[in-house]
């Protein structure tokens, strides 16, 4: 079986750090005025991780003569599903959106209206095909996801931000001493936004 591995916080921990660089120490010059440059580097840092959770939403729409029916329909439609869901091991159920809006005919006039109803749930990646099969034998009839994650993915992009902070204090070193300088403390980081995680 195939892993997917997950890169979680690739290129997210982008962060610029601002390095104070000291002159040489140079015989004589203690009198004078301590003079301090700075340099500027940016770091990425990347944690690979196989996804244990998968998010989907399930919709169902109801048509009725009234707006009271088509709703009243619907809400009748959405609990079905949900029940289904939790059976199922689906978790962190929520309502995404309810709607109602008229439907026309081939005249113009109004024919009835159409409710529909989005709920949003996550479940282990194992039981996800269970999950969306149960939902769909419920009446579910529109269907998104699912989108992979990991249930630990603060974790994993703190790790990301002290690898990027490593990167970039990496490179500061090397330009100090490439510069004949000496590397100081650093004077500010700075974290920036990048892409989200992808499969």
């Amino acid at each position: 079986m195939k892993r997917l591995l997950l890169a979680l916080a690739a290129g997210l921990a982008v962060l610029a750090l601002a390095g104070a660089v000291g002159l040489p120490d140079l015989a004589g010059a203690q009198d004078a005025p301590e003079a301090t440059d700075s340099i500027t580097v940016s770091g990425v840092g990347t944690v690979d991780s196989v996804p244990n959770e998968a998010q989907m939403s399930f919709g169902v729409e109801s048509r009725g003569a009234t707006a009271r029916a088509a709703m009243s329909a619907n809400a009748d439609a959405a609990r079905k599903v949900i029940n289904a869901l939790q059976q199922a091991g689906g978790r962190e159920l929520a309502t995404q959106y309810v709607s109602v809006y008229p439907v026309t005919g081939e005249t113009g006039g109004i024919s009835g209206y159409s409710a529909s109803n989005s709920v949003s749930a996550v479940s282990d990646v194992a039981d996800a095909p269970g999950v969306i099969d149960a939902a769909v034998a419920a009446g579910a009839n529109a269907i998104s996801g699912p989108g992979l994650s990991s249930s630990n993915a603060e974790a994993l992009y703190r790790q990301a931000l002290a690898k990027a902070v490593d990167e970039a204090r990496g490179r500061a070193q090397v330009l100090a001493m490439a510069a004949g300088r000496s590397l100081g403390a650093i004077t500010s980081i700075v974290e920036g936004s990048a892409d989200s995680p992808q499969p």
